[in-house]
C-alpha cells in the first residue's frame, strides 16, 4: 500500500519534484485520460524531464495528454508518495481548459473523457483519489472565494 502526503510548496526542494499531475476541468467536468495500452483512467500528468521546471512539465503534459490549446494552470500542493520505504515527490496542479486541439498521432493517450466525479477504474488507485480529492477541495474553496467577492 502506498502512503500519500501533502506539503506546502516551499517544504520540499524543487529538485526533488519528479512529477507533475494536473487535475483538470473543462465545462464543469473533470478531465481524465486513458493510455492506449490500458483500460483505466488517470489524471493528466507525467515525469519531469531534465532541465525542465515542474511548471513547464505541467504545461507539456497537459498538452500531450489532453490536446489542450488554451488552459490556465496553477499549483495546488506538493505531494509525496511513500512506497517500499522510498519517497517520491511531485507537484499537484489545477487546470481549467478553454479549448482543445487534436492529440498527436504518436500520443500515448488513446482517449480523454469528461466526468462529473472520480471514475472507478483508475490506473493508480492508491494515489489518484488523494490527489483528486485535494484538487476538488481546493477548487471548491476557490469557487466560494470568488462568490464572496461578487
Amino acid at each position: 500500500m502506498k502512503k500519500v502526503c501533502f506539503y506546502k510548496q516551499d517544504e520540499i526542494k524543487d529538485e526533488k519534484l519528479k512529477f507533475a499531475v494536473i487535475a483538470t476541468r473543462y465545462k464543469n467536468k473533470w478531465v481524465f485520460c486513458r493510455h492506449k495500452m490500458r483500460a483505466t483512467w488517470e489524471i493528466p500528468g507525467g515525469h519531469r524531464e531534465f532541465g525542465e521546471s515542474v511548471q513547464e512539465t505541467a504545461h507539456r503534459e497537459l498538452v500531450e495528454e489532453t490536446g489542450a490549446l488554451n488552459a490556465k494552470i496553477c499549483p495546488v500542493a506538493v505531494y509525496g508518495v511513500e512506497s517500499d520505504g522510498k519517497q517520491t515527490y511531485g507537484m499537484l496542479f489545477f487546470a481549467e481548459i478553454n479549448s482543445f486541439g487534436v492529440l498527436s498521432d504518436d500520443s500515448e493517450i488513446g482517449e480523454i473523457r469528461f466526468f462529473d466525479a472520480l471514475p472507478k477504474e483508475l490506473t493508480y488507485p492508491d494515489i489518484q483519489p488523494h490527489l483528486y480529492y485535494l484538487a476538488e477541495h481546493w477548487f471548491n474553496l476557490k469557487i466560494n472565494e470568488l462568490k464572496n467577492i461578487e
